[in-house]
C-alpha cells in the first residue's frame, strides 16, 4: 500500500475499515491538516440524516440507461444535416470519388483522436465543458464559456432550419404536392402563370416566395413571416419538452431520431435506384478526378467538414460522454461514432445523386424534346438542310444518342451561324454539374426531384420528417453542451434552465423568421461558430498535451480503460493534430480574408440570386458574434491570472460524502483548483493525499457514482460498504 510520510504515521491494516470515524481515530491527533481537508463526514444520527435527505441536494449524476442508448445519442448529435446536404455537394465539387481520400485521411489525423479526447475528458472527470477545463486548469476555464456561447448561437439559427423542415413536412399531406407547379394569376380580363415563377421554377419559387417570402436585402426586414413563426415556436417546444429533463427524456427518444433518417435513406437509396437515370448520377459522382484531389482547397475542405461532422468543439460530446460509467471504453465508441459519421455521409451521397441523376436525366428529356422540335422548325424554315439530318433519325420519338449526334453534326456544319441557332446540347453531365448544397439541395433540387417520383406525397413526408430527426438529433447534443455545464457549475435546477434556456432562443430566433431572416442564418453559419470552434478545439488539445500533462493523460486513460491507448494517439495529440489544426485555422483565417463578405440575396424582379455585401452594419454583427465567441477564454484567464475572483468558489475538489454518495459542495478549499493535479509538493497541499487501496472496495459489491475528484481525479474514493450500518455513516 503506497504511503505519504506527511499524512500516514503507520502503515493500515489491509480489512475494510468499519466506519470513516474508526479511520481518523486512527490517525494522529497532531495531524491537522487531515482534519481540516475536504472529507467531511455525518456521524450525526439515524434520524438526523434522514431528517436532512429531504433538504439536502444529492449530486447523483444521470446516467444513461444502455451503451446502445448513450451510442445513438452521439451518433445523432455527430450525424446532422451537414452528412445530408455539405458532404455531397464538397465531394461532386472537390474530385467525386477521389475526395474521399484525403477525407478518410483527415478523419485519422484530426477526427478520431480529438474526438477520443473529448469523450475521455468528459468521460474521466463527469463534468460539462465547463467544469472540465475548470478542472485541468483554472485559468483555462473559458474553454467551456466559450463552448456554451458558440452553442447558444448555433443554436439560434439551427432550430430555425428544423423549424422549415416542420414547414414542408406540414404542407406534403396533399397531392399534387403544392410545389409541383407555378401558380396561376388572375386579373380582369386573362390568366397568367406568375412571372417570378416563370423565371425560375416552381420549387424555387415555392420556397423564396411561398415559404420564407423573402426581402431583397439584408436591410429590408420585411416583418414577421407567421408561418414561420409559428413553426419555430413548435420546433423550440419540441426540444425543450424533450431536453427538460435532460438524457432521462431525450434518451429515450434517440432510439427514433437517430434510427428513423437510415430507414429512410435506405428506402430512397431502394427507390432511387429504381428510376431512370439513377445510376448516371451515382457514376459522376464516384467519377475521381485525381488532379483535383492535389489542390490545397480541397483538403482545406475535407478538414473542415471532418471537424464540424463530429461536433467537435461544441461540449455536447463531453456532455454525453460525462454521463458515462468510468470504465468504458470511450476509444472503441470514438471509432465506432467516426466511421458511422463516415459510412453515413457516402450512404446520403448515394442518396442524393441517385434522386439528383433521376432528376437530371427527367430534365434531360425535356430539353431534347423542346429542342428537338426547334431542329424541325429550323428544316422547315430552311436554316438547316435536311440532307445533314441523318435518315434513321425519328424526331417524333428521339432517343438522347440520336439527338445527341445530330446536335453535333450540325455544329459542325453550321460553325459560325451556330450560337444564332440558340440549339442547347441536352447533356445529363451538364445538369449534374450544377454543385447545389444546403437549403437549395434540400428545399429547391431534392423537392423538384420528388414532385416526378410515383406517389410523391408519401416521399415528401418520409424525406422532411428525415431532416426533422436529423436536426433534432444535433439539436439534443447543443443544447446538452449548454445546460450540463451550467448546471454542473451553477447548481441550478435543469428543469428551469432548460425552459429559460429555450425561451430565451425562441425571442432571439425572431430575427430569423423575418423576411430576411435567411440572410441572418447564412450570416450566422458563417460567422459565428467556424472560427471560434477551431480556436477552442486547439485550446483544449493544447490544454490537455502540454497544461495538464500527456504523459499523465496517458497514465489516466490506462487507469480507466484498462488498457494503454495505442501510441498513435500520444503523436497525434502532442504533434500532428495541433500542427494540423493550426494550419487549418490559418488556412480558414486568409480564406476569410479573401473572400467578400457578404450573401446570395434574391432579387425578386430578375427571380434569380444576387450577391450582395454586408452593409456597415452587417459586417459589425459578423465580427462581433466572432469575438463574442471567444471572448471568455481571454477574460477568465485574466481574471484568474490576476486573482480578481476567488479561485476556490465551485471548487470541484470540494465534496461532502454521505451513505457512500456525492453531495453538493458546501465546503470551500483555500489554493488552486488544480494544485493537485499539477503536482504540488505534500506541504503545499490543502489536504493529503491517500494511496487509492486505503479504501477497499468489496469484491461483488454495486458500482459507486463516486467523486469527478475521485480514483481519476484528485481527492478520495470512498468505498461502498453494503454490509455497514447506516448510522455509522
Amino acid at each position: 500500500m503506497p504511503k505519504n510520510s506527511k499524512v500516514v504515521k503507520r502503515e493500515l491494516d489491509d480489512e475494510v475499515i468499519e466506519s470513516v470515524k474508526d479511520l481518523l481515530s486512527n490517525e494522529d491527533s497532531a495531524d491537522d491538516a487531515f482534519k481540516k481537508s475536504e472529507l467531511i463526514v455525518d456521524v450525526q444520527e439515524e434520524k438526523d440524516t434522514d431528517a436532512e435527505e429531504g433538504s439536502e441536494v444529492e449530486d447523483e449524476r444521470p446516467a444513461w440507461n444502455s451503451k446502445l442508448q448513450y451510442i445513438l445519442a452521439q451518433v445523432g448529435f455527430s450525424v446532422g444535416l451537414g452528412n445530408v446536404w455539405r458532404f455531397p455537394y464538397l465531394c461532386q465539387k472537390n474530385g467525386g470519388g477521389a475526395y474521399l481520400l484525403p477525407y478518410l485521411i483527415l478523419l485519422l489525423v484530426i477526427g478520431i483522436p480529438l474526438f477520443f479526447l473529448e469523450l475521455s475528458v468528459g468521460q474521466r472527470i463527469r463534468r460539462g465543458s465547463i467544469g472540465v477545463w475548470n478542472y485541468i486548469s483554472p485559468k483555462l476555464g473559458g474553454i467551456g464559456f466559450a463552448s456554451c456561447v458558440v452553442c447558444f448561437f448555433v443554436a439560434l439559427y439551427y432550430n430555425v432550419i428544423i423549424g422549415w423542415s416542420l414547414f414542408y413536412f406540414s404542407q406534403s399531406f396533399q397531392q399534387p404536392l403544392p410545389w409541383d407547379q407555378c401558380p396561376l394569376v388572375k386579373n380582369a380580363s386573362h390568366t397568367f402563370v406568375e412571372p417570378e415563377c416563370e423565371k425560375s421554377s416552381a420549387t424555387t419559387y415555392y420556397w423564396y416566395r411561398e415559404a420564407l417570402n423573402i426581402s431583397s436585402s439584408i436591410s429590408e426586414n420585411g416583418g414577421l413571416n407567421w408561418k414561420m413563426t409559428i413553426c419555430l415556436l413548435v420546433a423550440w417546444v419540441v426540444v425543450c419538452l424533450a431536453m427538460i429533463k435532460g438524457i432521462q427524456s431525450s434518451g429515450k427518444i434517440m432510439y427514433f431520431s437517430s434510427l428513423f433518417p437510415y430507414v429512410v435513406l435506405i428506402c430512397f437509396l431502394i427507390r432511387a435506384l429504381l428510376l431512370n437515370g439513377s445510376i448516371d448520377g451515382i457514376r459522376h459522382m464516384f467519377t475521381p478526378k485525381l488532379e483535383i484531389m492535389l489542390e490545397p482547397k480541397v483538403w482545406r475542405e475535407a478538414a473542415t467538414q471532418v471537424f464540424f461532422a463530429l461536433g467537435l468543439g461544441f461540449g455536447g460530446v463531453i456532455a454525453f460522454s460525462s454521463y458515462n460509467k468510468r470504465d468504458n471504453n470511450c476509444h472503441f465508441d470514438a471509432v465506432l461514432v467516426s466511421f458511422i459519421n463516415f459510412f453515413t455521409s457516402v450512404l446520403a451521397t448515394l442518396v442524393v445523386f441517385a434522386v439528383l441523376g433521376f432528376k437530371a436525366n427527367v430534365i434531360n428529356e425535356k430539353c431534347i424534346a423542346e429542342n428537338s422540335e426547334m431542329i424541325i422548325k429550323l428544316v422547315k424554315m430552311g436554316n438547316i438542310s435536311q440532307d445533314i439530318i441523318p435518315h434513321h433519325v425519328n424526331f417524333s420519338a428521339v432517343t438522347a444518342e440520336d439527338y445527341h449526334l445530330v446536335y453535333d453534326i450540325i455544329q459542325k456544319v453550321k460553325e459560325e451561324e451556330f450560337p444564332a441557332l440558340h440549339l442547347n446540347a441536352c447533356r445529363i453531365e451538364d445538369e449534374l454539374n450544377k454543385a447545389v448544397q444546403g437549403t437549395g439541395l434540400a428545399f429547391i433540387a431534392f423537392t423538384e426531384a420528388m414532385t416526378h417520383f410515383p406517389a410523391s406525397p408519401f416521399w415528401s413526408v418520409m424525406f422532411f420528417l428525415m431532416l426533422v430527426n436529423l436536426g433534432l438529433g444535433s439539436m439534443f447534443g447543443t443544447i446538452e453542451g449548454i445546460i450540463t455545464p451550467i448546471v454542473d457549475t451553477f447548481k441550478v435546477k435543469k428543469e428551469i434552465l432548460t425552459v429559460i434556456c429555450c425561451l430565451l432562443a425562441f425571442c432571439i430566433g425572431l430575427i430569423f423568421v423575418q423576411r430576411s431572416g435567411n440572410y441572418f442564418v447564412t450570416m450566422f453559419d458563417d460567422y459565428s461558430a467556424t472560427l471560434p470552434l477551431l480556436i477552442v478545439v486547439i485550446l483544449e488539445n493544447i490544454a490537455v498535451s502540454f497544461v495538464y500533462g500527456i504523459d499523465k493523460f496517458m497514465e489516466d486513460l490506462k487507469d480507466m480503460l484498462g488498457f494503454a491507448p495505442n501510441r498513435y494517439y500520444y503523436y497525434m495529440w502532442k504533434y500532428i493534430s495541433p500542427l494540423m489544426l493550426l494550419s487549418l485555422l490559418i488556412a480558414s483565417v486568409v480564406n476569410m480574408g479573401l473572400s467578400p463578405p457578404g450573401y446570395n440575396a434574391w432579387i425578386e424582379d430578375k427571380a434569380s440570386e444576387e450577391f450582395l455585401s454586408y452593409p456597415t452594419w452587417g459586417m459589425v454583427v459578423c465580427i462581433s458574434l466572432m469575438v463574442l465567441a471567444i471572448l471568455p477564454v481571454p477574460v477568465v484567464f485574466i481574471i484568474r491570472l490576476c486573482n480578481l475572483i476567488d479561485d476556490s468558489s465551485g471548487n470541484l475538489a470540494s465534496v461532502t460524502y454521505k451513505r457512500g454518495r456525492v453531495l453538493k459542495d458546501p465546503v470551500n478549499l483555500e489554493g488552486d483548483d488544480a494544485s493537485l493535479i499539477h503536482g504540488k509538493i505534500s506541504s503545499e497541499m490543502s489536504s493529503p493525499n491517500f494511496g487509492k487501496n486505503i479504501y477497499r472496495k468489496q469484491s461483488g459489491s454495486p458500482t459507486l457514482d463516486t467523486a469527478p475528484n475521485g480514483r481519476y481525479g484528485i481527492g478520495y474514493l470512498m468505498a461502498d460498504m453494503p454490509d455497514m450500518p447506516e448510522s455509522d455513516l
